[in-house]
């Protein structure tokens, strides 16, 4: 079963059970955990598009932060599992039907990794480009227009201070994409690996139905065959005739005729 019929609310169909470490079955908890990060790559692209409007707030940044980790952690379990559905694929018993389910879903896990990474390259080119907006509200009542405007006149060792905080931000941001990057690229890996198991066993599927097909084929040749070579058996055997009584019957026949002639 793919992610979209676990999305739709179709039950996971199995005919088999593998409970592994007294848990959920493997292939139902990738199934829900392709699902969790769906929604939430859904929720990070929604905060990207946010970014470098007036709602682009530091709580923003920190929203979308926590959402980039959850999502990493996400993968990580998620991966993990479909590594132990395909080891238990591997089992002699296991249905087909099980089979071609982990392969579809390790499609689906591919495709939301590939959405996740074009979002967060999205993210760190705008959270780059633009500074959060910090509302003038935030600043205490106190504040006068003019201390407002004194305050963002900032001193040299001030502004080199925010540089170097914003440099520290974008090193973390930096950091945070080169890890997910990391964890995607060897979570892919395993689906490549996971994909080409699951190609060679439907090849194998392909060439035992096209051999039943053949044997099939060939047994119904040979009856035909074995039915025709009956048929000329016994029409040699027994002659033109059905059985002994016709050919004697005849052969009376005859032999009256020939009496009568010569008389």
């Amino acid at each position: 079963m793919s992610f979209q019929d676990l999305e739709a609310g179709r039950p996971l169909a199995s005919s088999r059970r593998e409970l592994i470490n007294g848990k959920q079955d493997a292939t139902q908890a990738v199934a829900s955990g392709i699902f969790q990060i769906n929604t939430a790559v859904s929720t990070f692209q929604r905060l990207v598009n946010t970014l470098g409007t007036p709602k682009d707030t530091p709580e923003l940044r920190e929203k979308l932060h926590r959402t980039r980790l959850h999502i990493g952690q996400l993968v990580k379990d998620t991966s993990a599992r479909l590594k132990q559905a395909s080891e238990t694929d591997h089992y002699a018993g296991v249905s087909q039907s099980k089979k071609i389910a982990d392969a579809k879903l390790a499609k689906d896990f591919q495709a939301v990794l590939k959405e996740f990474q074009k979002a967060q390259r999205l993210a760190a080119e705008r959270e780059t480009a633009y500074a959060p907006f910090v509302p003038q509200a935030v600043l205490p009542s106190s504040y006068t227009a003019s201390e407002v405007n004194v305050s963002s006149n900032k001193s040299p060792e001030q502004r080199a201070l925010l540089v170097e905080s914003r440099r520290q931000e974008v090193l973390l941001l930096d950091n945070e994409i080169v890890f997910n990057e990391a964890i995607i690229e060897e979570r892919e890996q395993g689906i490549h690996e996971i994909q080409q198991q699951i190609d060679d066993i439907g090849s194998h599927i392909e060439g035992a139905q096209a051999a039943t097909s053949q044997g099939t084929s060939q047994l119904v040749k040979a009856a035909k065959t074995q039915r025709s070579n009956s048929s000329l058996i016994i029409w040699h055997e027994r002659g033109p005739f059905d059985d002994e009584g016709e050919i004697s019957m005849h052969a009376n026949a005859a032999a009256k005729c020939q009496v009568a002639s010569g008389s």
